[in-house]
C-alpha cells in the first residue's frame, strides 16, 4: 500500500508491544516451526478476535510463537526495519519480561533477544530504538511491582522507561503505584495506559498516583474540558494511537477521533500504531491517516514527530541529534513544498 502524502517525511514511535508488531506471515512461519495450529486466531492471513478482551487473548497466542532468544531477535530486527524503510529515525518498544518468564525462556534471554533485534536494525538501516518495560494490569500488581523491579536492576542501557499495559478495567491505579515508585527511583521515564478502555477518571488517577510524564492512548480525557486543560498545562504526551481507538471501537471512525481537538486544544500528542498487524494499520498509514482523513498538514504532522522526539525517554544527545534531523529534513524539504 502506498502513502504518497506522507511516505517522504520522517517519523517517530514511542508506543508500539513488541509482540504485538508481528506479522501474521511471520506469525504463521514461527506457528510452522513449531507446529501450532492457528485456526482459532488467525485466518486468511489475518488475526480474528471481536472486543478487547479477544484481542488480549489473540495477542497471547501470537505472543506464544515466539520463544527463544533468535525468535525474538527476528521479530524486533523485523519491525524496525520496516519502520526505517517508511523513515522512522526513532522507536519505543515495549516490552513484558515477565511474558520470558511465563514461556519459559526467562527475562534476561527475552530481552536478550530484543537488543540483539535492535543491534541488527541499527547496524543495517541506522534507526535508534530503545525499550519500555511493562507490567502487565491484568496479572495483578504483585506481578506489575516485579516488572518494575526487574527494569530497575536491568542496568540496560537500551531500558529507559517504565509502562503499564493489559486491561485497564482491572484494579485501580493506586494498587499498582509502587511499581512506579520503583521505576522513577531508578531515573526511568514514566508513561502508562489509560483513557483508552475506561473514560476520563482513569487519566486522573494516572496522573495523580503515578505523576507519568506521558500516557499510552489517554484520548478519553476529551471528555472532561478540564482534564483537557490540566494536561495542556502539565505538557503531559499523549501516545494516539488512531487506527487502534477505531479498531477497538472506541470511536466508530477516523471523522469521530478526537485527536485533532485534543491538538486544537493545545494537548501535546504524537502519532503510533500499538499493535500493528493487528488493526490492520501501521505507523505509516497512521501518518497518511492523519493527513488524508484527519486534515492535519505536514507542518502539524512534523510537530506531532517531534513531539514524541521531545517526549523519548532517550539521552539529550541522541535527543538533540533526532531533532535536528527532523529540522534538517523539514528544512530541506520546504523549497519543494513552496514550488508545488
Amino acid at each position: 500500500m502506498e502513502f504518497p502524502l506522507t511516505r517522504p517525511l520522517l517519523k517517530a514511535e514511542i508506543h508500539c508491544h513488541i509482540e504485538g508488531a508481528a506479522t501474521p506471515v511471520l506469525a504463521a512461519s514461527q506457528a510452522g516451526k513449531y507446529g501450532v495450529d492457528t485456526t482459532d486466531f488467525l485466518r486468511d492471513g489475518a488475526y480474528v478476535w471481536n472486543d478487547f478482551s479477544e484481542f488480549l487473548v489473540c495477542y497471547d497466542r501470537v505472543a506464544a510463537l515466539f520463544r527463544t532468544d533468535a525468535d525474538y531477535a527476528l521479530l524486533t530486527e523485523s519491525y524496525l526495519t520496516e519502520l526505517a524503510e517508511a523513515n522512522t529515525i526513532y522507536s519505543e518498544i515495549i516490552v513484558s519480561p515477565d511474558h520470558g518468564d511465563r514461556i519459559g525462556l526467562g527475562a534476561d534471554a527475552y530481552l536478550s533477544g530484543i537488543c540483539e533485534g535492535i543491534r541488527r536494525a541499527h547496524e543495517k538501516t541506522g534507526i535508534e530504538a530503545r525499550i519500555i518495560v511493562t507490567g502487565e494490569r491484568h496479572f495483578g500488581p504483585g506481578r506489575v511491582i516485579a516488572a518494575a523491579e526487574y527494569a530497575a536492576r536491568s542496568q540496560n542501557p537500551l531500558v529507559t522507561g517504565f509502562n503499564m499495559a493489559g486491561e485497564e478495567r482491572m484494579g485501580r491505579v493506586a494498587d499498582y503505584a509502587r511499581a512506579f515508585d520503583i521505576a522513577r527511583d531508578a531515573g526511568l521515564g514514566l508513561t502508562i495506559h489509560a483513557g483508552e478502555v475506561c473514560g476520563p477518571f482513569s487519566v486522573i488517577d494516572a496522573l495523580d498516583l503515578v505523576r507519568p510524564s506521558r500516557l499510552g492512548h489517554g484520548v478519553r480525557a476529551v471528555e472532561d474540558p478540564q482534564l483537557v486543560a490540566r494536561l495542556r498545562d502539565l505538557g503531559t504526551v499523549l501516545e494516539v494511537c488512531p487506527g487502534s481507538n477505531i479498531a477497538l471501537n472506541v470511536y466508530p471512525d477516523f471523522h469521530h477521533h478526537p485527536l485533532r481537538r485534543l491538538h486544537q486544544a493545545g494537548v501535546r500528542v504524537c502519532l503510533n500504531s500499538d499493535d500493528p498487524p493487528f488493526f490492520h494499520t501501521s505507523l505509516e498509514r497512521e501518518y497518511e491517516i492523519a493527513s488524508s482523513v484527519m486534515g492535519f498538514s505536514v507542518a502539524e504532522i512534523n510537530t506531532m514527530t517531534s513531539t514524541a522526539i521531545e517526549a523519548a525517554f532517550v539521552d539529550e544527545a541522541t535527543r538533540q541529534r533526532l531533532l535536528e534531523r527532523l529540522a534538517d529534513d523539514t528544512l530541506a524539504a520546504q523549497p519543494q513544498a513552496n514550488q508545488a
